[in-house]
């Protein structure tokens, strides 16, 4: 899975007649933090997600078993909206040591 943030919407009046009625959103991934990663992702809106929410998208074969997904042309589908991120950041501080020796 990937947490991205919403950041536009695609308008193509003319598509896969399997993508009609379909909303097609402009996601950035991101951080657990917040942070930009590097490239957009196109996905399928699945969840009735809005401007600048984070969300979990999935890809590829994963993409085409979420909901109204099924037998279409989808490489992202947007499955999820985030509520709130917890990261255990004693857990991290750990890792972070761990990787300096």
């Amino acid at each position: 899975m990937i947490l991205a943030r919403i950041v536009g919407t695609i308008v193509a009046t003319r598509k896969d007649p399997r993508l009609e009625g379909k909303k097609l959103l402009i996601v950035k991934p991101i951080n657990p933090e917040g942070g930009d990663e590097s490239g957009y992702l196109i996905a399928v809106d699945t969840v009735d997600a809005g401007f600048r929410e984070t969300v979990l998208i999935v890809s590829g074969s994963s993409a085409r078993m979420a909901a109204e997904c099924k037998d279409r042309p989808v490489d992202a589908a947007i499955i999820g909206i985030v509520d709130s991120i917890q990261i255990d950041r004693q857990h991290e501080a750990e890792l972070a040591a761990a990787r300096k020796k």
